[in-house]
């Protein structure tokens, strides 16, 4: 049959299964959305409040499925306006295909009205993008986006249409849906190196990351730790990937992960790496970084292999297939001073752990988690909140936990939350700061209209936190345009929108609150208030390594403001 450009969008799109896209009109894709106006009874559209909210609700579908996001824009500030959400998506590993109009392709590179070069922009942030020069090759282009984005490592994929093209019609004929290409393992004689490797140690660590969630390989995790006698540890996005509650699992790792997970990977003989990066957060300083460890590092994508640090044997592959392999050349072991040592560890973790009573930061997470289903997504904006979720958050299914890691992108948790609601039919939790929550508040309006049904924990302490906690620590306490002296009413504000909302600064009174909030039918933001000085610990400072962690810190006179 034949079919205009904008038809064929939205025709491959329900093809390829989609069933809900993100976005906001404009004039270069007008065509597109009149388009989605026809196939309405197919295809649902979620207006946000701006673009960048379009993004980052494509981003927590994705998350929390597993399938690509979509995102639509119309051309210049509202492609730019998906910047920081691709970016956001690219950086950790999220499938998304996001679909932009603009002018004309006889106007292209003349500066007409909101023309902008899209695909030069978001070239380093995409796994590829497309300028569409012909509308016979729509279809295929956006099948091939969709198979780009979900194949190896996943990623964002954008492809910019004009608006010629968008109008122009050719024949179009309807294909499956396309899937990933075949996942491989890593080479046989690497797997054997590594096994060999492994069979020598005596402190082994497993170190997973996201990863872990698109392989699939949890089932090879276990057997591998029950195997080797091994505790696990994770990044931050390897949360939710197993249950919280695994006896193996020590938590995060990283700058202000849990101690023992962290210092049992320091004292590790051999530390095998599943599906994980070697950022600065989870090193420190690399020339201290786990120097008694040889690294096993198995990952999808080659160019994390041996980019931050130097692996002993790096195995390029599909972890559940290469796990496999591995599996059946290791020996099993026990190895009951490993184990002393790591019950040390999670004993002097208990000790540092915050058990003040009243309304603290953890007492304030450990309050949530007492609310949360087992389906329960959780997203989270960037800062503090965010580490006091990831350190006390349990969960007991994967895909669970929404967090902006690689770019840390404040304002991300909102639309991810709207997303992941959408996507799972479920109830979500966004865990946010006063600060972030300013950069996203706007759609809440979104979620007002779409009757999505959220709980907004905002951990209200009257600052940005996380850059207050490095200002006392390391600027001595210059601070700095960091503390935000704001004027807002959280609860007027959430009524305003026609959301609900509560104001609380006892425990008790959250308590109430998430109760009433759990049970309602409109979004509902507690505002929580927490007190200014409270820090994220542990703490890794800066150019430090694990021999340097911070457990306490006197907060005497940091009211220096």
């Amino acid at each position: 049959m034949k079919l205009s450009g904008a038809d064929i969008i939205v025709r491959t799109l329900i093809e390829q299964g989609v069933k809900t896209v993100f976005g906001y009109p404009g004039g270069q894709i007008i065509n597109v959305y009149d388009s989605l106006y026809k196939y309405r009874d197919e295809i649902t559209h979620i207006l946000t409040a701006h673009e960048q909210g379009a993004a980052h609700a494509a981003d927590g579908y994705a998350r929390a499925t597993g399938k690509a996001g979509v995102v639509m824009a119309t051309s210049g500030p509202g492609a730019t306006n998906l910047v920081t959400g691709i970016a956001t998506a690219y950086l950790d590993s999220v499938p998304m295909v996001a679909i932009t109009g603009n002018v004309p392709t006889t106007q292209l590179g003349t500066d007409s009205f909101q023309e902008i070069d899209i695909t030069g922009i978001t070239l380093p942030i995409t796994k590829h993008n497309y300028v569409v020069g012909r509308v016979e090759e729509l279809a295929d282009t956006i099948r091939e986006a969709f198979r780009l984005a979900v194949s190896g490592r996943p990623g964002p994929v954008l492809i910019d249409v004009p608006k010629d093209i968008q109008n122009a019609e050719c024949e179009f004929t309807e294909q499956k849906p396309v899937s990933a290409e075949p996942p491989m393992p890593a080479k046989e004689i690497r797997i054997q190196a590594a096994a060999e490797a492994i069979n020598l140690s005596q402190r082994p660590f497993i170190y997973f990351g996201g990863g872990m969630v698109t392989s699939g390989a949890q089932d090879e995790l276990y057997e591998l730790a029950e195997l080797l006698d091994a505790p696990i540890g994770c990044s931050l996005m390897g949360i939710s990937a197993i249950p919280t509650n695994h006896p193996r699992f020590l938590g995060m790792q990283g700058m202000h992960g849990h101690y023992a997970c962290s210092m049992a990977m320091h004292r590790a003989d051999c530390i095998i790496a599943l599906g994980v990066r070697f950022n600065d957060r989870v090193t420190g300083n690399r020339a201290k970084f786990a120097t008694n460890a040889k690294i096993i590092h198995i990952d999808v994508d080659g160019a994390e292999l041996d980019k931050t640090v130097s692996a002993a044997h790096a195995m390029r592959g599909d972890l559940k297939l290469t796990l496999q392999k591995l599996i059946k050349m290791l020996a099993q072991k026990k190895l009951p001073e490993w184990r002393k040592t790591i019950e040390g560890l999670k004993f002097e973790e208990r000790r540092h752990l915050d058990n003040r009573e009243g309304l603290t930061p953890r007492a304030a997470i450990l309050e949530l988690n007492t609310h949360l289903g087992e389906n329960t997504p959780v997203a989270t904006d960037v800062g503090q909140h965010q580490m006091w979720a990831a350190q006390s958050l349990v969960f007991s299914k994967e895909r669970r936990f929404l967090s902006s890691g690689g770019l840390g992108t404040m304002g991300f948790g909102m639309g991810a939350a709207i997303g992941a609601a959408t996507a799972t039919n479920e109830r979500a939790v966004l865990v946010t700061g006063d600060g972030g929550f300013g950069m996203c508040l706007n759609e809440l309006a979104t979620a007002v209209t779409y009757k999505i049904p959220l709980v907004i924990l905002l951990m209200n302490n009257g600052v940005l936190g996380m850059v207050r906690q490095w200002q006392t620590l390391f600027f001595d306490k210059h601070y700095s345009n960091t503390v935000l002296d704001r004027k807002t009413d959280f609860v007027a504000l959430a009524k305003a929108f026609g959301a609900d909302g509560e104001r609380v600064d006892t425990l008790e009174g959250l308590h109430e609150a998430l109760e009433r909030a759990f049970k309602s039918e409109a979004p509902f933001v507690v505002d929580c208030v927490i007190d200014k000085d409270e820090f994220v610990l542990p703490m890794l400072p800066p150019g430090g390594s694990m021999d340097d962690i911070i457990t306490e810190v006197d907060l005497g006179g940091a009211e220096n403001d």
